[in-house]
């Protein structure tokens, strides 16, 4: 199942790069940005180009990958490569940059996220972001990655001479990532309540028994009364928030009420673990 995950993610990142991104010379950052402009510098295959380059990027980064991850990440970075050449072959979708820009970062995103869900990468630079990162650990695997993407965006559109092509290639990105952390975590369809009352316990009684929810107590202190207090987390879906705030309301009017969207939740009552892919 996990590689049968890995692949479906590669034949949807393979249809956002052939179908989008690469026709309109839009390069969201990453090895297949890359790829895509030295497709058009020198007329080489996209795919064939990401697999040499990520292959010295893989062979530097292997011992740090640990062997099951090495291996998913050297069967995600062959699949792409080979799809994107001889497999996935497709017409260009739309010469319109904007809507290019748009769904070949939401198609790639969604690509990407089902090759992470199930424990896969594709090479690229995130790998190349963790190499960096042990020689020089003052920054963020995330700031280095972010960093080489925008490198990749406006090499682009130096070389197409284009500044509007690193514009495009920018949005690209954004959907991209913004959909592959939809795709990771899933729709907000749950809340988290804190609540913060003189009444914890006849709060925390009332949502047990109208709600079905269980209830937490964290202690904390209030810094400005030194009082020592329970804080009660309850987590409910979308459809339980009105009547949580009813209940809260009408046991302590003077409750302090933090809601926070939840992007996931495994455990009783909600997503199962084994099936939480």
């Amino acid at each position: 199942m996990e590689y049968a995950g890995i692949t479906l993610g590669c034949v949807i990142m393979a249809i956002s790069l052939n179908a989008f991104s690469v026709p309109n010379k839009i390069a969201p950052g990453g090895v297949g940005g890359l790829a895509t402009v030295i497709h058009y510098l020198f007329n080489l295959p996209v795919g064939a180009t990401m697999l040499a380059l990520n292959v010295p990027l893989f062979i530097w980064g292997i011992k740090s990958l640990g062997k099951e991850a090495a291996i998913k990440t050297l069967y995600g970075t062959i699949v792409l490569s080979v799809l994107v050449d001889y497999v996935i072959v497709l017409p260009n979708f739309t010469s319109d940059l904007f809507l290019a820009a748009i769904f070949g970062g939401i198609v790639m995103g969604i690509g990407l996220g089902f090759v992470f869900r199930y424990g896969g990468t594709t090479g690229g630079t995130d790998l190349a972001a963790a190499i960096v990162h042990k020689f020089i650990p003052g920054f963020t695997v995330g700031a280095i990655l972010m960093v080489i993407d925008f490198c990749v965006v406006v090499a682009a559109g130096l070389v197409f001479r284009q500044p509007e092509v690193s514009l495009y290639s920018l949005i690209c990105l954004y959907a991209s990532v913004k959909m592959l952390d939809f795709t990771q975590e899933g729709i907000g369809y749950a809340k988290a309540f804190y609540i913060i009352s003189n009444h914890p316990e006849e709060i925390a009684q009332e949502i047990m028994k109208e709600l079905d929810r269980g209830v937490t107590a964290l202690r904390a202190q209030g810094m400005y009364t030194q009082e020592d207090r329970n804080v009660l987390l309850c987590v409910v879906n979308r459809a339980q928030v009105n009547k949580m705030k009813e209940i809260v309301h009408s046991v302590d009017q003077r409750a302090f009420v933090i809601l926070s969207e939840v992007r996931e939740v495994l455990g009783e009552g909600f997503k199962d673990y084994t099936n939480h892919k």
